[in-house]
């Protein structure tokens, strides 16, 4: 009895060290950016465009790109995620073709992104003909996110009691109809974490915007999906790398601005997710 209370005691002790090991550096990561970024927040900062060669003005372009590129993102990729993870969840048969489907589609979630980047480049771009707009990088980033939407929709669907399906079919509801107005609903809450977990990489990447859409440095607001735009991401490492006596405020104001806006952004999703996850009933 004694000993198996030890071994408790230690696991316990174990996890709350790894724990402290994951939190206490993003803590830290955060701590820092504010401490540092802050003095640099005001709405001169937030509203204006960037002014002698970028060491001075604000970062109000770039905000509006970076949302621009998020919202383009996630209306591509949503519904296309969703379409493919109810096939996947509902219709596909088990067999070897699509267990090696759901498997690249993880795999593709671990796929570094400057690679999807020169995707993004050598279709949209060159190919297709978009040349470097809103609309090549929104295209590039909805790929980009599409295997983790399609992975957490899929596993949202299938944690959906059986029972729920079979009462369903057996009260004459067709199969699309029990997967639109008894499946899709309670599996509501798990697609929207997916979501979550695009927004903030789509946000926060800049490899792929790199390739397909950012600019250096542009005086005015994009006036069409077919125009480039600044965005956070590539603005933070330019004026980080590229622009010299930038004063140090001003780059890690440009984090805390790109740290806010995502957790903004996650924060309407986890909302919109605990209203649905309260009208569960199992």
């Amino acid at each position: 009895m004694r000993n198996t209370k030890r071994s408790q005691k230690i696991a316990f002790f174990l996890l709350f060290l790894a724990t402290l090991l994951i939190v206490l550096p993003v803590g830290m990561i955060v701590v820092i950016i504010v401490q540092k970024g802050l003095p640099a927040i005001n709405w001169q900062f937030l509203s204006d465009i960037p002014r002698q060669g970028m060491r001075a003005g604000g970062i109000f372009p770039a905000i509006i790109g970076t949302l621009y590129l998020v919202v383009g993102a996630i209306i591509f990729a949503l519904p296309i995620g969703l379409l493919a993870a109810v096939y996947l969840s509902e219709y596909a048969k088990d067999n070897v073709l699509n267990r090696v489907i759901k498997l690249a589609i993880v795999n593709l979630s671990g796929v570094p992104s400057v690679v999807y980047g020169l995707f993004g480049l050598a279709l949209f771009v060159v190919f297709l003909k978009f040349g470097a707009s809103i609309l090549s990088g929104s295209l590039t980033l909805g790929i980009m996110i599409l295997p983790i939407i399609i992975t957490t929709s899929r596993e949202a669907l299938e944690s959906v009691p059986q029972s729920f399906r079979e009462v369903s079919l057996s009260l004459g509801a067709s199969k699309w109809q029990t997967i639109r107005h008894i499946v899709l609903p309670n599996a509501i809450p798990g697609i929207l974490t997916g979501t979550i977990l695009g927004l903030g990489r789509a946000a926060g990447e800049t490899a792929p915007i790199l390739f397909t859409v950012a600019a250096f440095y542009l005086p005015q607001l994009p006036k069409s999906i077919f125009d480039q735009a600044m965005a956070l991401p590539y603005h933070l490492y330019v004026i980080s790398t590229q622009v010299p006596n930038v004063d140090e405020k001003v780059r890690y104001g440009t984090a805390l601005v790109l740290l806010f806006l995502v957790l903004m952004m996650n924060l309407v999703a986890i909302i919109i997710r605990y209203n649905f996850r309260k009208k569960k009933k199992w």
